[in-house]
């Protein structure tokens, strides 16, 4: 089996091995791969894995030999995967490798919204304390999140063990979930979607991206939101309608903002949320712990072997 990885460096920067991918075929890893060279690449592969580099129904037609692909990611919007399904090729996604690490940083990030660690920190390195009139200073309120509500969108395995971290701060929960079947613990509390954004304290998307959630939080919804509200995603950037969080952020509709992902990454330099008031972004890492990585390498190889065995696992295209 020819087995060629295109994008595999924010998967391994070099703290993880190749080598149980290697045992499965003669296996060629880029670091990255441009879209004018991923036929050329992947011209006399089997096996194709991918991150972020996409899959045209074009690419996967001029692809011969391809008969699976693999996602080194939850999301698999960057493969045509009804043009693979076409052609008889699986492509098979890690669905579960993140959970606990993605719950952290959402958490993180709130946790710098509401003490400004970061922030504070710096003002002391750079000698503000030293010659302070006072033994302490704070540069904005400090929120205490005991008795806050927070508001989940997506009720999925990241959005419980959010709900996890934020019962032991204190914090009552309510959710939005798509499944009316879905169970919910007895400390979460399921509402409308108007009222979630209404009643939350902090409100963190943890929702697939489709046609109906591009946009979820738009103008209008960002209006019925407190001004002492805060948002955070830590899923998909085109859930939120960009310009109108950043006009949001500005005009004090809400509190702040803490995003990991946005709309288009890396990001133009023109992007509003990047000089917006109060928004903190940072560069789509919630997923890149060490542990979480490791799992997904071990499940993305486990995927290549399932398949080579004839029994392919979390495919996601299936007839």
């Amino acid at each position: 089996m020819q087995i060629v990885v295109l994008d595999g460096y924010t998967l391994n920067p070099g703290d993880l091995s190749w080598r149980e991918l290697e045992a499965l075929g003669s296996c060629t890893v880029y670091d990255r791969t441009p879209a004018d060279q991923v036929i050329a690449r992947a011209a006399n592969a089997d096996i194709v894995l991918t991150n972020k580099t996409p899959l045209t129904a074009d690419q996967i037609a001029a692809l011969p030999n391809l008969k699976y692909i693999g996602v080194l990611a939850t999301g698999f919007n960057i493969v045509d995967v009804q043009a693979a399904r076409g052609r008889g090729i699986p492509v098979a996604n890690v669905p579960t490798y993140g959970t606990r690490s993605v719950a952290q940083m959402t958490l993180a990030l709130l946790l710098e919204l509401t003490q400004h660690v970061g922030h504070h920190a710096e003002t002391v390195r750079n000698g503000r304390w030293t010659s302070s009139p006072d033994f302490c200073y704070w540069d904005s309120p400090l929120v205490e999140l005991d008795g806050l509500t927070l508001g989940i969108l997506g009720f999925g395995r990241i959005g419980q063990a959010v709900g996890e971290l934020a019962r032991a701060f204190g914090m009552t929960t309510v959710c939005h979930t798509r499944n009316p079947d879905a169970v919910l613990p007895e400390t979460v509390t399921r509402v409308p979607l108007e009222r979630l954004f209404r009643e939350s304290d902090v409100l963190s998307l943890h929702c697939p991206l489709t046609p109906e959630t591009q946009h979820v939080v738009n103008r209008e919804r960002l209006s019925w939101m407190k001004p002492t509200s805060f948002l955070l995603n830590t899923s998909r950037g085109p859930l939120i309608d960009e310009a109108a969080l950043a006009e949001a952020l500005n005009s004090g509709t809400i509190s702040g903002a803490g995003l990991d992902v946005l709309a288009v990454e890396p990001p133009v330099g023109e992007n509003p949320l990047l000089t917006a008031r109060n928004c903190l972004v940072t560069p789509h890492i919630a997923w890149a712990t060490k542990a979480a990585r490791s799992r997904l390498m071990q499940t993305a190889v486990s995927n290549v072997a399932a398949f080579v065995r004839g029994t392919p696992q979390n495919v996601v295209n299936h007839a």
